[in-house]
């Protein structure tokens, strides 16, 4: 008897798929990752099947290939066209995939779970949620959960900067402003994972980021040498390299337009 062929993949699947490549860390790509449990049970799908999926797409990761690291190879037409499709509007493919994850909820009979919204925190230069409906208030949760989720996976759940992986003190924070560019600001190349304190101090212009990924402390960062807090957990990080993400590293466009909008003199 012929061996049955593997269930073609579907638009709409590749679409969640891409949307859990970002949020999940590269070591966790693997069959038993509840996540990838979870999206196989949706799909209708073996999580081998999802995860393979996520392997091959892990293959067109630019910064997968420069670490060292490898994806499968097999990465089809469709998938790469997925990846083009979500670096070209990053907002509108991270509010499909939660509305097609919503419909399969909803079509398996099973209780809404796709948007965590008492545990999301308001990332950096990001709206209040004042004087907004539901429907807006959900869409903006949706926004800040994938980008703190893909932000924190790229960097596997660690400052950049310290290593701190304490994740209450971690925050996605945007290198250009999130109302500054509105096409980018879910980009995970336009987040780096930083600690509350660094997040501030970034945000604030007392420290960047060089072409080559050292901190660079501002003028007015370096005033405050005096004061032993900002000596040893701000400036005696200066000249030092962050730690590379493992996906989405930063875009050197972003770094500049941080260097030369936001630093302070």
């Amino acid at each position: 008897m012929p061996r049955a062929l593997p269930r073609p993949w579907t638009h709409d699947e590749l679409i969640v798929a891409f949307n859990l490549y970002c949020e999940l860390p590269f070591g966790r790509l693997h069959q038993r990752a509840p996540e990838i449990v979870r999206l196989a049970a949706l799909l209708g799908r073996s999580p081998g099947s999802v995860a393979m999926k996520l392997v091959n797409i892990a293959s067109l990761d630019p910064a997968v290939k420069v670490s060292g690291r490898r994806g499968l190879g097999n990465a089809s037409v469709a998938d790469a066209a997925v990846w083009a499709e979500f670096h070209a509007d990053w907002e509108g493919l991270a509010l499909e995939s939660a509305r097609i994850q919503q419909s399969l909820v909803h079509a398996l009979g099973l209780p809404d779970a796709i948007v965590m919204a008492d545990d999301v925190p308001p990332e950096s230069g990001s709206a209040a949620y004042v004087g907004i409906n539901r429907a807006a208030v959900v869409q903006m949760r949706v926004r800040q959960a994938f980008f703190r989720k893909a932000v924190l996976a790229s960097y596997e759940g660690r400052c950049c900067v310290t290593g701190l992986s304490a994740q209450r003190l971690l925050v996605a924070s945007h290198i250009v402003p999130w109302a500054d560019d509105l096409k980018n600001r879910l980009n995970p190349r336009n987040g780096l994972c930083l600690s509350s304190l660094h997040d501030k101090a970034f945000d604030a212009g007392l420290m960047t980021l060089s072409a080559d990924y050292r901190i660079v402390m501002s003028q007015a960062a370096n005033s405050l040498a005096d004061e032993p807090f900002a000596a040893s957990g701000l400036l005696a990080y200066a000249g030092q390299k962050i730690r590379l993400p493992a996906k989405f590293t930063p875009d050197e466009a972003f770094l500049a337009h941080h260097r030369t909008r936001i630093l302070l003199g």
